[in-house]
């Protein structure tokens, strides 16, 4: 009797200590693929508030495991000493100047409690890539030479737009010279980059999201009508080498 009530308490203990699996085990399977000297690029579309909850469960889950991280954010890199300050108490969120494409109220929310984590965690870095008006090269091959620095042995999350996240887009040459994403250039490089873009199948879509799998025949047709057809360039036939997998969020009633 004693053994089978053992038994019981055991399990119970076990599944006690397992990680929470989220809707479709997306953070799962995108947590385990953080590791040193990787980058993991999250893809977002600016001012969706669920995104950036999804960015801070995937580092807060990271650093439950005594992990050391560095978050990199789309903020310009002439604002890191205002964030280096705001650790200090000698700053507060709102010094930050933030391009008014990303900028809203969950964002600075988000970079508020990311410091505040920091305070606590010395493990934990928070840098800033972008390019600002000061820097003479275009965003994608700046942030790209930032991201590179970063490598180590704290793994690197970022959070960028999703073009940033495409690892390769085939350009209608006749039409425009197109250019290199940040993904495309660290992947050509021979970085160990993981891409990840959230796809929302309408304008504010907060419920719950899925974890579509590169090879997943849907994706695809997914990532041209969400990013291909805002560009001067040839439809993808497959998802394989273009990102790693995806999170589409899906609207609930």
């Amino acid at each position: 009797m004693h053994f089978i009530y053992l038994l019981k308490l055991i399990s119970n203990v076990i599944i006690l200590s397992l990680p929470v699996i989220s809707y479709a085990g997306s953070e799962i399977n995108i947590l385990d693929k953080i590791k040193p000297d990787t980058i993991t690029i999250i893809g977002e579309t600016h001012k969706h508030s669920e995104s950036l909850i999804l960015f801070q469960s995937l580092i807060s889950n990271h650093l439950k495991h005594n992990k050391c991280l560095t978050v990199v954010l789309e903020i310009a890199s002439n604002q890191q000493p205002i964030i280096d300050k705001i650790k200090q108490g000698r700053a507060v969120v709102s010094d930050i100047e933030i391009p008014s494409t990303i900028d809203h109220p969950a964002f600075r929310e988000m970079v508020n409690n990311l410091v505040k984590l920091q305070r606590k965690n010395e493990c934990l870095k928070l840098i800033a890539i972008d390019a600002g008006d000061d820097i003479d090269l275009r965003r994608d091959e700046w942030m790209a030479i930032k991201l590179s620095e970063q490598l180590g042995a704290a793994p690197v999350l970022v959070l960028l737009g999703n073009l940033h996240s495409l690892k390769r887009v085939n350009w209608d040459l006749s039409m425009t010279k197109g250019s290199l994403y940040v993904a495309e250039i660290l992947s050509s490089q021979g970085y160990d980059i993981r891409t990840y873009p959230q796809i929302w199948v309408a304008p504010q879509c907060n419920n719950k999201y899925q974890f579509i799998s590169a090879d997943n025949p849907k994706l695809p047709d997914l990532l041209n009508n969400s990013f291909i057809s805002l560009l001067n360039a040839f439809e993808y036939k497959t998802a394989a080498g273009i990102v790693d997998d995806a999170i589409l969020w899906v609207c609930l009633l």
